[in-house]
């Protein structure tokens, strides 16, 4: 058992490997004592300047690629927030002690995000591998074999890169498509006759995944009332936004004709049984009855809704809560739960990107909710969702999906 604290600054720099440590700006941040070593720099040389000053290519080499190979890696991490292996590259490196010498060099790099607890990317890990020396040993052996393999290695290598960029730019592509049929499928709400409502809903910035988070509005049949749903399909792209469709289509038909909530989303998870995707899928519905001030709801799943009262108090309606759409044991009737409500309290519907954050219990979000909630208690519906939306997302945007409806009942 190690009980002193271990010194990870000094680790770092012990690290066998070439290792070092980039702000989002792409400034180096710190470098390990093998990098500078490998990379022929002192400390003084690299940290805090940015790195393609550092190591621009080759400028008499007009086929030289390693730097923008690089940035593009480097993008795509600060991007997606997911680590980046690159194909094996050339990027030559200029001699410090003769001005105007590059010496060839090979590598093989490895880009790695470090989160905050928001999931935003505060710095990336650029680890490489030199393999120049194996190359040139190969060469010096006159093995023409082995410098046929060595060559075929390279052009594949960079054929992989290549494919790897077109299979980005054909996820990139899907997650545009995904995007406009999600919100052709989510549009503005219709009148609510004297009652105000804002709807908002906010792809996932950080990475190529649409979710399929959605929402409605509904008229529904006898007196003044109306059904508010939300809801979140597990899984990315067309596919998920597709599912998105047809759940949602479905929860509108039963809501119109079910006895509460609760049935409408029994009706909504049997049909979910035989979908496609719908797995572990959620959603939370509420039939608001303006005339008898009461909100009656149900829950599969998902996060509670947030009762706003006129006095900025804050009730979650937590009291019928049930398992996702599938997975629950059929005949048992799902729990629904009744509520009250005064003239100008606001009802809020969301789903889970608004309000989870990695590694941080979900209590955490809900509080951070409900002070936002309480803040602008006095916005109308529509600057209250921008007000929810600004404080409680990352300035850059979503790490999730999040739909997010305001009624003010």
């Amino acid at each position: 058992m190690i009980d002193a604290e271990i010194d990870y600054a000094t680790v770092f720099q012990h690290l066998p490997g070439m290792v070092a440590l980039l702000t989002p700006d792409l400034v180096y941040a710190d470098a390990n004592a093998e990098f500078l070593r490998m990379a022929g720099r002192r400390r003084e040389d690299v940290v805090g300047r940015y790195l393609f000053d550092v190591f621009p290519d080759n400028p008499d080499d007009s086929a030289a690629t390693g730097m923008r190979n690089l940035e593009c890696s480097l993008r795509r991490v600060l991007a997606t927030g997911e680590r980046d292996t690159m194909a094996l590259q050339r990027y030559d490196v200029q001699d410090t002690d003769r001005p105007g010498h590059w010496d060839e060099r090979y590598w093989s790099p490895v880009n790695v995000p470090i989160l905050d607890p928001d999931g935003k990317v505060v710095l990336l890990v650029h680890r490489v591998e030199e393999v120049t020396e194996l190359i040139r040993a190969r060469r010096a052996a006159g093995d023409g074999q082995a410098q046929l393999l060595e060559g075929e290695l390279y052009r594949r290598a960079g054929e992989l890169q290549e494919v790897n960029e077109r299979l980005r730019q054909a996820h990139a592509q899907e997650r545009q498509v995904a995007v406009a049929l999600q919100e052709a499928m989510l549009p503005a709400p219709g009148r609510l006759g004297r009652h105000r409502a804002a709807v908002r809903y906010r792809p996932s910035t950080g990475g190529l995944n649409v979710c399929g988070d959605w929402y409605d509005l509904v008229d529904l049949v006898g007196g003044d009332r109306v059904g508010v749903s939300v809801g979140d399909v597990v899984g990315h792209g067309l596919a998920a936004a597709c599912v998105m469709g047809q759940l949602r289509s479905a929860l509108t038909a039963a809501s119109r004709v079910a006895a509460g909530p609760a049935q409408a989303l029994d009706v909504l998870g049997r049909y979910a049984h035989v979908v496609d995707g719908a797995e572990s899928a959620t959603a939370v519905t509420a039939f608001v009855d303006f005339s008898r001030h009461t909100v009656t709801y149900s829950s599969a799943g998902h996060p509670p809704p947030a009762l706003l009262h006129t006095d900025g108090g804050v009730e979650f309606l937590d009291r019928a809560t049930d398992p996702p759409l599938d997975a629950r044991p059929d005949p048992m009737p799902r729990p629904q739960s009744v509520t009250t409500f005064e003239d100008g309290a606001t009802l809020v519907l969301y789903t889970d990107g608004l309000i989870e954050r990695r590694r941080e219990d979900i209590d955490t979000g809900l509080c951070r909710l409900a002070r936002s909630l309480t803040a602008h208690r006095e916005s109308n519906p529509e600057d209250l969702a921008d007000a929810v939306l600004r404080e409680l997302l990352a300035p850059e945007g979503a790490t999730d999906d999040t739909a997010l409806v305001v009624v003010r009942l």
